[in-house]
């Protein structure tokens, strides 16, 4: 026996017609993943398992098989209960053994066929079944019309889907019955397991023909869909792969003519020449060189083309030449200071002493300083003004929030995408070695997993090393010494030490009100009309309105918050303007109200004690100098203190020492006695710390334990001690600036502060009344008289 015959059977014989021998039990074969429809010759692959015996037992039965689609693919082994009840009854033409155990068997598909009964689950899955009749189910006309809609969405479907064989075309012009053009045309699409089935399970030739168009219909679309982004797909590319040919051709055009090399060779030699007349640090020349040979050898298709070419291009942009000789005139730099800021005379005359130093020895080294205060009251114009009166140029940046130190000193050039610091990119953009560079917001930096860019900034803003500053990313020393770093802080506080020493500290203070008043007129009120259109109304603010204009509306260290409410009556007036209405030229107090509404700051009952226990304090913050009431009261306890209004460290160890001092100074020991005192400072939402406030909570304590209201018309600040020493404070000038702005007219300050007072401009002072004491007995007699 040959090895054909071991391994394959062929059935002789005609196949049966759809009407003979149809069988009622027939073994049962489920298949997973699409169903084979009537009238198709198709081969099957049956695994190795139980189903190969019951192909072998067909064989010897009678050749039929019932073939049913499975609900789920899970293993045919146990198929029983996720069997279709629908499926096609064929008879098996050949079969093949395969090396596994499994078998390859080649069927005719003949006739649907409903599962009557299972007749046997083991060994074989045996079935009886059923045929039912195949009806028309609606009229022949429309039969012919969903015909010729099937043959011409199907060419539709051909023309546009290339996985359409001749073969599959010449069939589906050749098939005439309806029924068979639906099996077919659902045979050759792409569906879904239950859409395949409820194909089959479509008796009527209508129905069956319905569902077959609209699956069909749906499969258009999806090609149509499908080729449309497959065009998009291909424009994009042939239009990126025409830009790739044309800068190939242009660039291999440039190199044939010389002029790509020429110009590279032109610009990067002329910058070592430059460099070579310079006398610089050898080291820079020769690093120079070095990079631009390597510039030249490496092929412009590398990565490493770009990244050298952007670090010579960086190079030859940066101002390696000394800085031209300014002729600074000291009474113009005067003027312009004068011109864009009223007072801050001790700011100004500290820039125009650098300016004249500068002048007379224009090689001395750079100077750093850090203008400290509270928001809005010009730290930032001050250098843009500083910038004009030194005839330099102006560049600025924020460090407020900066976590990566490489934003100061730079990527190296090893990781992609490296970049120079920010200074070395504003003396890039600026193309000069001199400017004057803000670092804005420098109390605002943090420290992230990148680094401490305070740190990084040791080296710049050191002036006896930013002679020699390294970028990471350059790699070579660069002389900053000739650059004019001013600084701007809210606070010194945040600040770290070692880069305070590095800086000299101006501070400026806020506001009072006549300052407010002379700014107001000259350049806030102008200036607002200018911005908003009105410039040419000639609108003015009555004289008389403008302080309770300032003092109702804008209580604040510096002018933003008056700059925001004059924008708002300018705002409501163009408004006005373009209604038609009537536009007063002169605004009064009424006007002021009915444009802005009922004036924010109106009641001044937190700033004069009225009740024992009470007593107004001094502070500053970082937005400036301000008041405080302080405020007591004796609950029942065992004599300590509780403290609330979010008082800091400092704040809760000075009410303590002021308690305890108290205590000794008073007396009568029965004062205190089954008795503790809360202490409260408003505004109870706004963090506050500092010694400062030591004799005010202690005024407040000796007031409430000997039952006496403090006069009125008084303010304090100082420090004390166990001992009723009073120690001096810092931010004396915000301090007075802020006691004069609710109009408090005597101020308790410490006799150690009398040089700070002294500092002082007169016209801050003026209308003020100064107690300098050393011992709070002094305070106590001052405010509480005898005791």
């Amino acid at each position: 026996m040959s090895a054909q015959d071991t391994n394959s059977s062929e059935i002789p014989g005609n196949l049966i017609q759809i009407e003979d021998f149809l069988p009622h039990e027939t073994f049962l074969l489920p298949l997973k993943s699409r169903p084979v429809f009537p009238g198709i010759i198709t081969p099957l692959v049956v695994p190795m398992g139980r189903f190969v015996a019951s192909v072998e037992e067909a064989i010897l039965k009678d050749r039929f098989l019932g073939l049913v689609l499975l609900k789920k693919d899970d293993s045919p082994e146990d198929s029983e209960n996720n069997m279709f009840e629908t499926g096609i009854v064929s008879r098996i033409i050949k079969k093949i053994n395969l090396p596994d155990g499994g078998v390859n068997i080649l069927v005719n598909t003949i006739r649907r066929f409903e599962i009557s009964k299972i007749t046997q689950h083991n060994p074989f899955l045996m079935a009886n079944l059923s045929y039912p009749e195949e009806g028309l189910g609606t009229s022949k006309n429309a039969i012919k019309a969903m015909m010729r809609s099937l043959v011409i969405l199907t060419k539709e479907l051909a023309q546009n889907n290339p996985l359409f064989t001749e073969d599959m075309k010449l069939t589906m012009m050749n098939v005439d019955e309806p029924g068979k053009m639906a099996d077919f045309v659902c045979s050759i699409l792409n569906l879904e397991k239950e859409e395949y089935q409820s194909v089959i399970e479509s008796f009527r030739i209508g129905d069956r023909l319905e569902k077959v168009l609209l699956y069909l219909k749906k499969e258009i679309e999806l090609v149509h869909l499908q080729r449309k982004i497959q065009d998009q797909i291909n424009d994009k590319i042939d239009k990126q792969q025409r830009q790739y040919f044309l800068r190939e051709q242009m660039k291999a055009i440039q190199t044939e003519l010389g002029l790509d090399q020429e110009r590279s060779d032109r610009k990067y030699n002329k910058l070592i020449e430059r460099l070579k007349a310079l006398k610089l640090d050898e080291q820079i020349i020769e690093e120079t060189q070095r990079e631009v040979e390597k510039f030249h050898s490496t092929d412009p298709h590398s990565a490493d083309y770009n990244v050298l070419r952007n670090y010579l291009d960086t190079l030859e942009a940066l101002p390696w030449e000394a800085s031209p000789v300014r002729n600074i005139d000291i009474t113009k730099a005067r003027r312009i200071l004068d011109r864009d800021h009223y007072k801050l005379d001790d700011v100004k005359e500290r820039i125009l002493e650098f300016l004249a130093v500068h002048k007379l020895n224009p090689k001395g080294r750079g100077i750093i300083l850090c203008l400290v205060g509270p928001p809005g009251v010009g730290k930032t114009s001050i250098a843009r003004s500083v910038a004009e009166a030194a005839g330099r140029k102006f560049f600025r940046f924020s460090v407020g929030g900066m976590r990566d130190e490489a934003e100061i000193k730079g990527h190296r050039r090893t990781y992609v995408g490296a970049m120079p610091g920010k200074i070395i990119n504003a003396l890039r953009i600026t193309k000069e070695k001199d400017p004057v560079i803000l670092l804005d917001e420098l109390d605002k930096m943090s420290v992230g997993f990148q680094g401490d860019p305070a740190s990084a900034l040791l080296e710049v803003l050191d002036p006896e090393q930013n002679s020699s500053f390294r970028d990471h990313y350059l790699d070579m020393p660069f002389d900053l010494s000739g650059v004019f770093f001013i600084a701007t802080a809210n606070t010194s506080d945040t600040i770290p030490r070692v880069l305070l020493d590095r800086m000299e500290i101006i501070n400026l203070s806020g506001y009072i009100t006549d300052e407010k008043v002379q700014i107001f007129k000259k350049y806030l009120w102008t200036r607002s009309l200018d911005r908003n259109g009105l410039k040419d109304k000639k609108i003015e603010l009555d004289n008389k309105s403008i302080v309770p204009f300032i003092n109702s509306y804008s209580r604040e260290s510096g002018l933003r918050g008056l700059e925001k409410m004059t924008d708002k009556i300018v705002r409501k007036l163009a408004l006005k303007s373009l209604e038609g209405k009537k536009i007063p030229k002169t605004i009064s107090d009424k006007d002021i109200k009915e444009l802005l509404g009922s004036p924010p700051f109106v009641d001044d009952r937190m700033i004069y004690p009225q009740v024992p226990g009470t007593a107004l304090g001094l502070a500053w913050t970082s937005i400036g100098g301000t008041t405080l009431l302080i405020e007591s009261v004796f609950v029942k306890g065992d004599g300590k203190i509780f403290l609330t209004g979010q008082l800091g460290k400092m704040m809760e160890e000075s009410a303590n020492i002021a308690l305890s001092y108290i205590k000794n100074y008073v007396k009568d020991g029965t004062v205190f006695q089954d008795k503790s005192i809360h202490l409260h400072v408003p505004d109870g939402a706004t963090p506050k710390d500092g010694p400062s406030a030591g004799i005010t909570m202690a005024t407040t304590i000796l007031s409430l334990a000997i039952n006496r209201v403090v006069k009125k018309g008084f303010a304090m600040t100082g420090e004390i001690t166990l001992t009723g020493e009073v120690l001096a404070i810092g931010g004396l000038r915000e301090k007075i600036v802020a006691a004069k702005r609710v109009g408090v007219k005597n101020i308790i300050l410490p006799k150690d502060n009398l040089s700070n007072l002294e500092e002082v401009p007169e016209y801050v002072k003026k209308g003020l009344k100064f107690h300098l004491v050393s011992k709070f007995p002094e305070v106590a007699e001052l405010l509480l008289g005898k005791i």
